[in-house]
């Protein structure tokens, strides 16, 4: 069984190594990859580079903060943005267009956007102590749609000039061009993604059921508040760097549990390489799908993530 499943491990890093090449490769300019490493082309290999790190880093956070909230909610449909943080960050950062916030503020704006709701949502889903999963499901529910209402009321009020840059948050993109922002946004999620990792055994009895974990001394509803606030941190300060990007935390977990099961321990790192596969993939079909013209990533995954999840839900119901 191990060694069938290091073959699969396997076979997805190869792919993400081909994947990574071509994203280095490919482009509006399609370019060799002996031409890309000479000095003439380290502009463009640079800028590549950089949203090849910063996929791959939207991809693992995504996906692994889905696996932690499926788990401690023992709900298939979670997902990273169920907290409200997509549509708190999407508000502040079309707020933040409108009123003329200069864009080197903008992602400092989406994250407070996002940190916002996050706290609008667990206090009304708190219980004295006590965080009730159908509450909190149902205050992220509430709350991103209140928000995505106020949304799209600033967008019909707002000129065409601002439409695009507003879409770059709500759709996502991987336009990112300063290493220094990626670096800073690397440090919380890397250290959230580990600290998910640690809480594996956690997670697993967690997610066999509520009275199960307590049979085992585990405090669950502190477990709940840690996982709740790693999560929120990692989302909020993705957006930073790269919008709004829906179904990478949704879709990729489902699939890798099919494929190397429910442990924890093992289906953490193996969605980490699936996720960073499957972004680096989505973000080389976004920018030559119609070149020169750059799709948002967010409608590609969306493209491609609906489908799956469609597929995997018939077949969940059939066995």
């Amino acid at each position: 069984m191990a060694k069938y499943l290091n073959k699969k491990l396997f076979i997805l890093f190869s792919l993400l190594v081909i994947t990574i090449i071509l994203g280095i490769t490919n482009g509006a300019v399609n370019i060799p990859l002996t031409e890309m490493l000479s000095k003439g082309n380290q502009l463009i290999l640079n800028m590549r580079i950089l949203r090849i790190a910063a996929a791959i880093l939207a991809g693992c956070g995504l996906a692994v903060s889905g696996i932690a909230l499926q788990a401690i909610l023992r709900n298939p449909l979670a997902e990273p943005y169920l907290l409200g943080t997509s549509s708190g960050a999407g508000l502040a950062a079309v707020a933040g267009i409108l009123f003329g916030l200069s864009r080197i503020y903008m992602p400092l704006a989406a994250f407070l956007g996002a940190v916002a709701s996050i706290i609008l949502v667990y206090n009304l889903a708190r219980e004295g102590n006590r965080i009730s999963d159908n509450s909190l499901i149902l205050a992220g529910v509430i709350v991103s749609i209140a928000l995505s209402a106020v949304i799209v009321f600033l967008i019909s009020i707002s000129g065409n000039a601002a439409i695009h840059e507003m879409s770059w948050w709500l759709w996502g993109n991987m336009q990112v061009y300063d290493p220094r922002l990626v670096g800073l946004v690397s440090f919380p999620v890397i250290l959230g993604i580990i600290a998910v990792y640690i809480f594996s055994q956690d997670l697993n009895a967690i997610s066999m059921g509520e009275e199960d974990a307590m049979h085992l001394g585990i405090n669950t509803q502190n477990i709940k508040k840690i996982i709740i606030l790693i999560t929120a941190l990692i989302t909020a300060s993705l957006i930073c760097i790269c919008g709004i990007i829906g179904f990478v935390g949704l879709i990729v977990p489902h699939m890798m549990r099919r494929i190397v099961g429910p442990n924890h321990k093992v289906l953490i790192p193996a969605t980490c390489i699936a996720a960073s596969l499957f972004m680096v993939a989505c973000d080389l079909l976004s920018r030559t799908l119609f070149s020169p013209v750059e799709i948002p990533i967010g409608v590609i995954t969306a493209m491609i993530g609906a489908p799956l999840f469609i597929i995997l839900l018939k077949r969940g119901k059939r066995t």
